[in-house]
């Protein structure tokens, strides 16, 4: 599967960490003179427990009410175990709808509702889930288009976590103490990640593919900060997390019946706001392909980001173009087997797809010792262009189609899983048998689709590098592979002797 696999909520709780992941370092490996053994040498030997059959299943479907709020209420039952997660999404109230000038008011808003609300104090909301055993977490993506609030218990103590979430949805205090607290909390994070490369050339790589889109946000801006107000925050969570276009899903031990009443007694009072958010749009086209050169003074590695503006999952490419992606960067494809088992260029290479409603991105990204910089940049736009000019090889095709069935069949052994398939039907407006049939579409796609889909996302004309290293080392070998423009940590243009 790809990054929608995940809801966009459990990445925002995780922070930066899948931008940090996504190019492990690159170290020399143990003994310095050592080399990992070639791939000429490893087997692969088909063992794992998927049938060459085609997976048919039929998901349980959702079942849903709507209150007379607007709020609609999704419920996927699973009584095995006495246990009850929930996800609250509020369309236009996630980052993208932030002002240009004030990016992170949204991120900031929904984590201020968690900090205390008229009647409970941050640590009095802190030590109530603590006794209940629960969680509970507010979270708004710089780039998201949904404000989330998701819940997790036992069943027993469900009501108890639905009065909380209703007390921080309805009456969050905002008060300026705390939002000082925060700020205080939060503004030596900004001097931290200005020195972390796989940060750095995450900016620099959305600024490049999606402009002043939205999309380009993956952080809260540092000089934002200062300019919003407990005020603001206030203001802007009172006029974007209304109930009108809104949808709370239930996973596990909980009835419909149970859900609406629950929600109808704890959320039923949430007001209309009469509004509906503004339309989302697709970033513009980016400009032709540069090479672009964050300078990391005194750096012993390179990271490296190729890329370009990519598909939305609703596009009839999407399939053709996760299979081709599995082939070059998934576990094992031929990015990994090339640059680290053979090469020894690095501990960590992939490639990944990025959806959303708007049109995203695809990556392939790592990081490389410094003086290897050349030669794995090389042979990672090598393994492209492969991509495009040849058919993958039947077996190769097979074995990376059954790999995306075998993880989707894993899947759905999580409830909460399948229930964040419902959420991605909802928000995306995907077909009804959508979940159903993706095993047999996977299945289907041939050799021609797969080289065509390559074909066409990653033509020369469009992919980007970006990479992030000491200049004076690497300017003059990124200058083989285009036109370099140098920036400093800041992403502010840098001019070198």
């Amino acid at each position: 599967m790809t990054t929608n696999c995940i809801r966009t909520s459990l990445i925002a709780r995780a922070g930066l960490a899948a931008i940090f992941a996504a190019p492990l370092a690159a170290q020399q490996p143990a003994g310095g003179a050592q080399q990992p053994p070639p791939t000429t040498q490893m087997v692969l030997k088909g063992k794992a427990p998927v049938s060459n059959e085609v997976l048919k299943v039929t998901l349980p479907k959702t079942k849903e009410a709507t209150l007379p709020n607007g709020l609609r209420v999704m419920v996927l039952e699973d009584h095995r175990v006495p246990q009850v997660t929930f996800q609250l999404m509020i369309p236009g109230a996630g980052g993208y709808y932030d002002p240009a000038d004030r990016g992170g008011l949204g991120t900031w808003a929904a984590a201020m509702a968690r900090e205390g609300t008229a009647t409970r104090t941050s640590a009095q909301i802190s030590e109530a889930l603590e006794t209940m055993g629960a969680g509970l977490f507010t979270s708004s993506g710089t780039s998201s288009t949904n404000g989330e609030i998701d819940g997790s218990t036992l069943t027993e103590s469900l009501p108890k976590l639905m009065d909380l979430t209703a007390d921080i949805l309805l009456h969050p205090s905002f008060a300026p103490a705390e939002w000082d607290r925060y700020k205080a909390r939060t503004k030596p994070q900004f001097t931290q990640l200005r020195t972390n490369p796989a940060f750095l050339g995450t900016e620099m790589f959305n600024k490049v593919v999606f402009g002043t889109h939205p999309a380009s946000r993956i952080y809260p801006s540092a000089s934002a900060i200062d300019l919003v107000s407990a005020a603001d925050l206030a203001e802007y969570y009172r006029t974007h997390y209304v109930p009108d276009h809104a949808v709370i899903a239930f996973s596990g031990d909980i009835t419909l019946e149970q859900a609406r009443a629950l929600t109808t007694k704890y959320l039923g009072d949430w007001k209309r706001g009469g509004t509906t958010p503004a339309k989302v749009t697709d970033p513009a086209p980016a400009a032709a392909p540069k090479v672009y050169l964050v300078h990391r003074p005194n750096s012993v590695q390179t990271t490296l980001f190729v890329g370009a503006q990519g598909l939305t999952r609703t596009s009839p490419d999407y399939t053709s173009l996760a299979v081709a992606n599995r082939v070059l960067g998934g576990v094992m494809g031929r990015l990994f087997r090339h640059l680290r088992e053979e090469k020894g260029y690095t501990y960590g290479i992939g490639s990944n797809i990025q959806t959303s409603p708007f049109v995203g991105a695809w990556t392939a990204s790592t990081s490389v010792r410094t003086e290897v910089t050349e030669p794995a940049l090389r042979d990672l736009m090598a393994e492209i262009a492969e991509m495009r000019d040849k058919p993958v090889p039947a077996q190769e095709l097979a074995d990376s189609k059954r790999a995306l069935v075998a993880q989707f069949a894993l899947s759905l052994e999580s409830p909460q899983q399948m229930l964040s398939y419902s959420l991605d039907s909802w928000e995306l407006g995907l077909p009804a048998n959508y979940w159903d049939t993706y095993a047999t579409r996977v299945s289907a796609i041939t050799a021609e689709q797969a080289q065509s889909a390559a074909k066409k996302y990653w033509d020369p004309s469009r992919l980007q590098i970006v990479a992030v290293g000491d200049a004076t080392k690497i300017r003059a070998i990124l200058a083989k592979f285009g036109a370099v423009e140098v920036f400093d940590s800041d992403g502010k243009p840098l001019v070198l002797p």
